[in-house]
């Protein structure tokens, strides 16, 4: 058998990064890469219907006990756009309090005064980077774990659940769930391998929306510009000072929303921003998107209609109304962390999972943790030893029943 530590390594070498700017699926080619190679090897350990479809999503079950429940656990293969996932350098170093050199020639280190969360995992042995590039531990930490855990499943025989295997792609750019084939899935209830630190469970999180602002400026030489000239620019700027400042991520925490000014681009005749809204609270949630309209109607009775084009697109609910009439799901994750020596907690996500989605689409989907830290930077690392914790807990999910 391949040990969690070994799949992980493997599967961190395949560039993954998906592209909010693309319009294929899956949105970057070389995802069907990894999705090929999870195939192979899925079949490799005897899971017959092993498969990639047309759009890059994997799926495979193995067999259980028809009395017992059929449980998913789905990952997500793509990683995240916000820092390079090519060449990905990763070794495993024994962490003893000490600074964690990560790359000698251009003097990158991995200090816990910077990221107190390494104190939780002195002793350990944790998978770094060179400090140029992301992990990818989000999630290819979970693809590890699931496939692991379906091998041991495989191995140690005995009476368990059925278990359906998904990975998808493109989850970073919110897409995981789009194409997912639940029907065929087959799953009673499932859960996402997506999360954080050990122990950590969850079935709360942001209801979501996208937000497109087009401004619209009238450019004509300076020298003669008076009272002809209007800049989209400031007018972008105006718009945005019309949003709340303390409802920013960087003032926000726990169940507080945001609005987030992701990008913006523009010059005189034309500026584009782009905006997420994020809140648990649903009336909230649609209070900040009211916001946002009455802020670009302002815009629009000041400069004339059609100076400012606004589109919002929401993105995934809020899964905890969901989860509630079928807590069971809950509990028995639990039930499985106690048991393998974890203090689960359970904790409202400050972003979003495929399992939101498909919580709303009909299948109930919380999120476990992977036992990754400081994702989507280049001082993300996991412990080896929590990978190998979490392993325990997915197989006895699917295995403790009394």
């Amino acid at each position: 058998m391949k040990t969690v530590t070994e799949r992980f390594l493997r599967y961190v070498s395949f560039d993954t990064q998906s592209d909010e700017n693309s319009t294929t699926c899956p949105s970057t080619a070389k995802q069907k890469l990894l999705a090929a190679a999870l195939v192979e090897e899925m079949q490799e350990m005897g899971i017959a219907d092993a498969r990639m479809d047309e759009v890059g999503y994997v799926y495979g079950t193995v067999p259980g006990d028809p009395s017992l429940p059929t449980i998913g656990l789905i990952a997500h293969m793509d990683t995240s756009p916000d820092a390079s996932g090519a060449n990905i350098q990763a070794k495993i170093v024994e962490y003893t309090g000490e600074d964690v050199c990560l790359n000698q020639e251009k003097g990158i280190f991995l200090r816990e005064k910077e990221y107190p969360s390494l104190k939780n995992h002195h002793g350990k042995h944790l998978i770094v980077t060179d400090g140029t590039t992301l992990l990818g531990a989000d999630d290819k930490a979970g693809v590890a774990e699931i496939m692991t855990a379906a091998e041991t499943l495989l191995a140690q025989g005995g009476k368990h659940a059925t278990l359906k295997i998904g990975f998808t792609p493109d989850e970073e750019i919110g897409s995981g769930a789009e194409h997912f084939d639940i029907q065929g899935f087959g799953a009673d209830y499932a859960y996402t391998a997506d999360g954080g630190t050990v122990g950590e469970l969850e079935y709360e999180n942001f209801n979501a929306a996208g937000a497109q602002v087009v401004v619209h400026g009238l450019n004509i030489h300076p020298g003669s510009a008076k009272d002809k000239m209007v800049n989209s620019q400031y007018i972008a700027m105006e718009f945005q000072s019309l949003l709340p400042v303390q409802q920013r991520p960087e003032f926000t925490e726990g169940y507080e929303g945001f609005f987030h000014l992701m990008h913006i681009q523009g010059e005189v005749e034309r500026t584009e921003l782009h905006y997420i809204i994020r809140d648990h609270d649903m009336t909230k949630f649609q209070q900040k998107k009211a916001v946002m309209a009455a802020a670009a109607d302002f815009i629009n009775r000041k400069y004339g209609e059609g100076t400012l084009e606004l589109t919002v697109k929401d993105s995934y609910f809020n899964m905890k109304q969901c989860i509630e009439p079928v807590m069971y799901v809950v509990d028995r994750a639990m039930a499985a962390m106690k048991a393998v020596g974890m203090c689960p907690v359970a904790v409202p996500i400050r972003g979003g999972t495929d399992g939101a989605r498909l919580s709303y689409e009909g299948l109930p989907c919380p999120n476990l943790c992977t036992g990754g830290e400081n994702y989507h930077g280049r001082f993300e690392y996991i412990p080896v030893e929590d990978m190998e914790l979490c392993v325990r807990m997915l197989v006895k999910i699917l295995t403790d029943f009394q």
